[in-house]
């Protein structure tokens, strides 16, 4: 048997591989559900034009919200369509390519979520 840096047993003949954080048999790990329902932000979203390490294309960028990331992947959707452009949803933060700061301020508040516009 092998134990990992925290002290934890990492291999048993029993069951096999053994999570290090939850321990138990990866096949019954609770771990990842957990983490992937955990809502990441503080509810107030923040709205932000950023271009940095892009090649000097912008992109709006939502950060903050309390959403599961199906909610979150969901609002990005909708986030895109009504700018009529492409994005990507990573991390708990939603990019939508182009400068449409305004645009998204609009529809987060018709959606019920309180949006504010951070940085310059």
């Amino acid at each position: 048997m092998k134990s990992s840096a925290k002290g934890g047993l990492v291999y048993s003949t029993d069951g096999g591989r053994m999570c290090p954080d939850c321990r138990r048999v990866l096949a019954q790990c609770v771990c990842r559900t957990i983490a992937s329902t955990r809502q990441v932000g503080d509810g107030v979203a923040r709205v932000v034009r950023e271009t940095k390490g892009r090649g000097g294309k912008s992109v709006t960028i939502v950060k903050g919200l309390a959403l599961d990331p199906a909610g979150l992947a969901l609002l990005g959707k909708q986030l895109r369509a009504a700018c009529g452009s492409g994005g990507t949803v990573k991390d708990g933060v939603i990019e939508v390519q182009g400068d449409h700061c305004d645009r998204v301020l609009e529809e987060l508040k018709k959606s019920g979520h309180s949006a504010k516009r951070a940085g310059g």
